[in-house]
């Protein structure tokens, strides 16, 4: 019988190994059985397909959401009609914990490429983590994990100007993805010029011509969608203002 638990286990970690389900399990210890129950609840879909929705505005919180690989953006309608883009979720990050105060979602959640996900109802997922502490634990992290990030996005949008505020997101994807074992400085964007300007509250004429000034500045080399960082510690000195080799640089 152990023997069996031990396989079992060895074949979740395989499966787990580059999706989410290793952030919210796997580090924390659990016992054999304990993973089996928690791999049990969990629902994995066929892969979806750009423009395709894994909730929307006002629908009930059913379930939280783990991006397995490609990725989503979650968004809210705007007072012109249109709309505000509020993140993009990568691989091994969760989506929906917003909304289990109201019980209902307040956001939208679209697809921006071919992504897998995997779906775990909460309600079993709140009935298992009664009973398994460690897991209610880890719950507790991913729910202080995501005020952090709103509150480190509205210092971003308040304090920071353009130049800075780009800087800013491309690192950060940068970091993103090199927690998840990818390439910190050479990937793809999934999502639009566009899509990137309404996340930043900047005009998409402002983000196609500071991507220009970067690569002409020998910061950043980009084609399309495809971006490789040159300068990491250049765009860290824009945010911080810092002096690189006893000058200041300016963006103006």
């Amino acid at each position: 019988m152990s023997g069996q638990k031990n396989i079992s286990l060895e074949n979740i970690k395989i499966a787990c190994r580059n999706c989410s389900l290793v952030a919210l399990c796997l580090p924390m210890e659990l016992e054999a059985d304990d993973i089996e129950k928690l791999d049990a609840i969990v629902k994995r879909s066929r892969p979806l397909h750009r423009g395709d929705h894994l909730f929307r505005d006002d629908d009930k919180f059913l379930s939280i959401y783990v991006v397995k690989t490609g990725s989503v953006k979650t968004y809210a309608p705007s007072e012109d009609g249109g709309e505000q883009v509020l993140g993009f979720h990568l691989p091994g990050e969760l989506i929906g914990l917003d909304a289990i105060e109201d019980g209902s979602h307040q956001c939208s959640a679209k697809v921006l490429e071919t992504t897998a996900i995997c779906e775990i109802p909460f309600y079993h997922l709140e009935e298992l983590s009664s009973n398994i502490p460690s897991l209610q634990h880890q719950m507790y992290r991913l729910l202080s994990r995501e005020i952090g990030q709103d509150e480190n996005m509205l210092m971003l949008l308040g304090k920071r100007n353009a130049e800075e505020r780009l800087a800013a997101f491309l690192l950060g994807l940068s970091d993103r993805f090199k927690r998840r074992g990818f390439s910190s400085s050479d990937f793809y964007l999934s999502m639009s010029r566009h899509e990137i300007g309404n996340y930043l509250g900047l005009a998409v004429e402002t983000i196609s011509r500071l991507f220009t000034r970067f690569q002409g500045d020998g910061l950043l080399n980009v084609k399309r969608k495809h971006i490789q960082l040159l300068q990491k510690k250049r765009l860290q000195a824009i945010i911080l203002q810092e002096k690189i080799d006893g000058n200041e640089r300016q963006y103006p």
